[in-house]
């Protein structure tokens, strides 16, 4: 039978480490934890579980470390993870019937955490490669992926993740990407890390150009991140109240993006604050709003696009609650938050209590 390794790198992980192994280890047959320089009680946490532990002196290089992580690692296959992520569903039965199904890499899906401007904390699904077999190993410096010629599949494991909620990190990886694209100015994915990176941040203003040279520069076709790229320059032309290059990019990408519902969510957000913001010049947008949030749950939620969790489904329904009430065709808006407030979201719940 193959042996399953975890491998991780960690530094000052004493809030979340504990949580994370104690979910993980069930998957695994060894731990094996390369510390980056902690100075709380994560070393402490690691030998509470019996891993075996190295030290690697940091180097603002994420590969480096985790590639050195992984040479510590005796197993046939290596499950990698981050001290804040925490697994959601899936077996070790799981991950050795896949890992004797073929040969392919595996990629877990995973729910990061992030709060948006109004203040509510949202999910977005992601799938990341992380089970690799001995012998394989990463590139770049900062959000650093898997060299590997073998097919990455899907593997039957669910993370969540709330590193994105914790101060600092993205400060840490913007000095990191900002040496990466010293190094290749026409880069569009780091282009597309930075500006991401400081949309997270909330750093608008400095995401903007960052964006543009992303979208000016990516592939059409053939990469991964374009559409999180595109849609997350959508919201950071929201927050600069920048409509018509908004549009602009809404219409260029309607044939590309149609069966996204993270799209149509977008289209539908922006039509709507487009139209307050200038209701006699954009008023004939109007019907666009219904139309989109529609289509949105026309697609439903697909976990491989990779998008926010409800922009098919509950987000969705409740945004065309708020529109029917708002037109004054309470029924209908009823409809559609009893649909949003089934699967559990609260703002729809409230609004069905007031309205009733």
């Amino acid at each position: 039978m193959k042996t399953i390794g975890l491998v991780m790198i960690v530094r000052n992980e004493g809030s979340s480490l504990e949580k994370c192994l104690s979910l993980a280890e069930k998957l695994v047959d060894e731990i094996y934890i390369t510390d980056t320089g902690s100075a709380d009680d994560t070393i402490e946490i690691a030998r509470r579980h019996h891993a075996q532990i190295s030290g690697f002196e940091w180097c603002n290089d994420f590969s480096a470390a985790r590639n050195y992580a992984l040479e510590q690692s005796d197993c046939d296959w290596n499950l990698i993870l981050d001290a804040d992520e925490y697994l959601v569903e899936g077996t070790k039965k799981d991950l050795l019937n896949f890992i004797e199904s073929g040969d392919h890499a595996g990629a877990i899906e995973r729910h990061d955490s992030y709060k948006e401007s109004t203040g509510e904390i949202s999910q977005s699904c992601v799938f990341t490669t992380r089970l690799v077999p001995r012998g394989t190993f990463y590139e770049g410096k900062v959000h650093e992926q898997i060299v590997t010629k073998l097919p990455i599949r899907p593997l039957p494991l669910i993370f969540e993740h709330d590193g994105y909620l914790q101060e600092g990190k993205g400060r840490r990886n913007l000095e990191i990407l900002l040496e990466e694209l010293e190094e290749k100015p026409e880069d569009p994915y780091t282009l597309y890390q930075i500006a991401r990176t400081l949309w997270l941040m909330k750093e608008y203003v400095q995401a903007d150009g960052y964006f543009e040279r992303f979208y000016q520069l990516v592939p059409e076709s053939g990469t991964g991140y374009r559409v999180s790229g595109v849609l997350s320059y959508l919201y950071n032309l929201l927050e600069l109240k920048k409509y018509e290059r908004g549009f602009g990019i809404i219409e260029n990408e309607k044939r590309r993006l149609d069966a996204y519902a993270d799209y149509h969510f977008a289209c539908g957000t922006f039509y709507t604050q487009g139209i307050f913001s200038d209701v006699q010049r954009y008023i004939g947008l109007l019907p666009e709003i219904e139309r989109s949030y529609r289509r949105c749950l026309e697609i439903g939620e697909v976990p491989e696009h990779e998008g926010v969790l409800g922009n098919g489904s509950f987000k969705a329904a409740y945004n065309l609650g708020v529109w029917f009430e708002v037109n004054g065709k309470t029924q209908e808006a009823v409809y559609y938050y009893r649909m949003s407030a089934d699967k559990g979201y609260q703002p729809a719940k409230e609004r069905i209590q007031k309205i009733l």
